[in-house]
């Protein structure tokens, strides 16, 4: 299940990469469900210092390799289930575990336009040439949004992680999807590892899936941003 799932990622992150989680408690019962209890960790401001932290904590993760990309076990993408199942390379993995099932739950959800459908089913068509160059998968926190870092005296911890192996710029790409972050974060990426050149020309691209889990969720308000990402591919 879904807890069962963030457990494994949080424990594979720290096995692997030696990345700060916190330590689990239990789950605990709560009205209209349950909830996964973590160890308590003490957030501090953030200055340029931990901004880097965050970026160093990422590039670590992505030095980890794997053979395919996906994972042997299952997991979650916030509410919405993630299909792991490993595939050799990066496009294939990209469009058949990442761009189609999101695809089908925005449709099923009945808030994509025809026209917009017909345009990702385009663009999916077209991944081998705009995926940029090959890449050894990388160990990705999968969900790497600011807000699942939580800056610590001791460093970054990493909290809601749905962890597979893909493709490192997939991390970079969601450090600032919802909310810009400074420089330094990429500072301190590379610090660590090196970001493709070519990164911030398919950094649009590698938001479309998340952008479709959106629209399939919380309905049309992202329709148009979701457009504009894949008529830039097209």
């Amino acid at each position: 299940d879904q807890f069962a799932a963030e457990l494994t990622g949080l424990r594979l992150l720290t096995a692997q990469a030696g990345a700060l989680t916190p330590t689990p408690i239990g789950i605990a019962e709560v009205e209209g469900g349950v909830i996964l209890v973590l160890e308590a960790v003490h957030a501090i401001e953030r200055g340029p210092q931990q901004w880097r932290q965050i970026g160093q904590t990422l590039a670590r993760l992505h030095q980890v390799k794997g053979r395919d990309c996906g994972l042997e076990t299952q997991g979650y993408f916030g509410p919405l289930y993630q299909d792991n199942r490993p595939l050799a390379d990066w496009p294939t993995f990209f469009a058949e575990r990442r761009l189609w099932p999101r695809l089908m739950g925005a449709i099923d959800a009945g808030h994509l336009p025809s026209a917009t459908i017909r345009q990702v089913e385009q663009l999916i068509g077209r991944l081998p040439k705009v995926c940029g160059p090959a890449i050894v998968p990388a160990l990705l926190h999968g969900d790497a949004q600011q807000n699942n870092f939580i800056s610590t005296a001791r460093g970054a911890f990493i909290i809601d992680p749905a962890v597979h192996y893909g493709h490192p710029e997939m991390d970079l790409a969601h450090i600032d999807y919802f909310e810009a972050v400074p420089a330094d974060l990429f500072v301190g990426y590379q610090e660590e590892a090196p970001i493709e050149p070519g990164f911030w020309e398919r950094r649009d691209l590698w938001r479309i899936p998340t952008d479709l889990a959106i629209v399939s969720v919380d309905g049309p308000g992202y329709i148009g941003k979701l457009t504009a990402a894949v008529q830039k591919y097209l």
